[in-house]
């Protein structure tokens, strides 16, 4: 969801002020802990009288567990309402499952969708939202993908960095200045130099299980054709409105984006067989990867924190973000943005609407939700009001440090054609990994598939 241009860097950059005291929202709690909290408009009297059950489904493996929980605090002083939860993602297909979901007929009240393109997809079945509480608590940018004529159809999840995610210890252990990495040569340097220390042997007595330098998930397209494209077309798009407008891409900076994939491929644990990456998942990367110092570095963002601090607290701890650079553009910044929105049924029943609403605004308003936001799921709020709540995650105030230096470039794939950067770009990146293709055809095709699909 990054470049210093102009919508993201205005919005995103103000998010992180978190200085403007939040005026708290709740409608059903009444527990002393949120007392301080307004109350958002109540569900109908009539729902407090029926038990209501609310479906979601959503994308974030990360949370799934801490989303269960916060649902059972919700309905600890709501007990009119049953919250059931489904998570789909990591691995899955999120967007696929969902168009299954709604075509099975069990529609869920809550669901996910991301920027300009999915609003326009799911517009049909999304509630207007504009009257909800959280409206005008929104972080100036946050709420842009999701608006249409005016009209607000979502409540963003939250805000996310992504780069290279590298271990602090194994860095300075292999006697790397990571504050010198600021652009591709520096980064490129720094893992020939951690390379040659691996294949050597030296760092082998401390990291026993250190193989490499990098490890790239390139069967998850959506790291390859979401976040490691974007690195390159957000240099070209000002932000995903622009994108998603746009009937052509050109790939200005497609020898950069091929040196970036280069990098990754050539100081992997598959280096003399990259086609083997196709079958590197995000549990491979992170989970058997980087939290169990196997290898050094990888492309993920600050939702990885939760993940490995359950792994190994002290990993997690040592974990920092490197820039994603683009030769010959701007690389020494990490792409900043809004990874995913909820959205409410509009072909719910006006009491499950009701409850969906009043769910979500408990979230993101109270004060136990903003617990769960801050310290349990590790989100960077969307909102204001979150002050003494900042993260304190290595990697939440990485990304902080990163937005407040004005080193951020913005998300634009939500602003690509519906299914373009998984099934075309992610989908050619792995033919060009397994030597079925050659660079210059995954460009060309990826061009023609944009104008056609758009």
């Amino acid at each position: 969801m990054k470049k210093s241009k102009k919508l993201l860097t205005v919005g995103i950059l103000i998010v992180f002020a978190f200085v403007t005291i939040f005026t708290g929202c709740t409608s059903q709690t009444t527990n002393e802990e949120d007392k301080n909290a307004t109350d958002t408009p109540k569900a109908s009297e009539k729902a407090k009288q029926e038990t209501v059950e609310i479906d979601v489904f959503q994308f974030k493996v990360e949370i799934a567990k801490e989303l269960e929980a916060a649902a059972r605090e919700y309905e600890k002083v709501n007990s009119d309402v049953k919250i059931n939860i489904q998570t789909v993602g990591g691995g899955d297909d999120y967007g696929a499952a969902l168009r299954a979901k709604f075509q099975s007929g069990s529609e869920p009240d809550i669901y996910n969708v991301g920027g300009p393109q999915d609003i326009k997809d799911w517009i049909d079945k999304s509630e207007d939202l504009s009257d909800q509480p959280w409206v005008d608590l929104a972080l100036d940018g946050a709420l842009a993908g999701a608006t249409v004529d005016g009209k607000v159809y979502a409540l963003p999840f939250n805000i996310e960095g992504y780069g290279f995610i590298y271990n602090k210890a194994i860095f300075a252990d292999a006697g790397i200045d990571a504050s010198k990495i600021v652009d591709f040569a520096s980064l490129e340097e720094a893992a020939k130099t951690l390379d040659k220390k691996i294949k050597s042997g030296e760092l082998k007595e401390k990291y026993p299980l250190l193989e490499a330098v990098f490890e790239y998930a390139a069967k998850e397209t959506w790291v390859t054709g979401l976040h490691t494209l974007n690195t390159a077309l957000s240099q070209e798009f000002d932000n995903s409105q622009d994108a998603f407008k746009a009937d052509k891409v050109e790939f200005k900076y497609a020898d950069g984006l091929k040196a970036l994939i280069n990098l990754q491929a050539d100081y992997s644990s598959s280096a003399d067989s990259k086609g083997k990456l196709n079958s590197v998942d995000y549990s491979t990367q992170v989970d058997e990867g980087i939290a169990i110092e196997r290898v050094a570095i990888i492309q993920q963002g600050n939702w990885i924190f939760g993940g490995v601090n359950d792994i190994d607290p002290q990993v997690a701890e040592n974990l920092d973000i490197l820039p994603m650079p683009i030769k010959g553009a701007k690389e020494d910044s990490i792409p900043v943005g809004v990874p995913m929105y909820w959205s409410v049924n509009k072909d719910s029943s006006d009491l499950e609407k009701a409850a969906a609403k009043d769910f979500l605004s408990w979230l993101y308003t109270s004060d136990t939700g903003k617990d769960y936001i801050v310290n349990k799921f590790f989100f960077i709020p969307p909102l204001k009001g979150y002050d003494g709540l900042e993260p304190k995650d290595s990697l939440g105030m990485a990304v902080e440090r990163y937005i407040q230096e004005g080193k951020t470039i913005p998300w634009v794939f939500m602003g690509y054609p519906t299914g373009w950067g998984m099934e075309v770009v992610g989908t050619d990146i792995q033919k060009y990994l397994a030597d079925e293709i050659t660079w210059e055809e995954a460009i060309s095709n990826s061009k023609a598939k944009w104008s056609e699909m758009r």
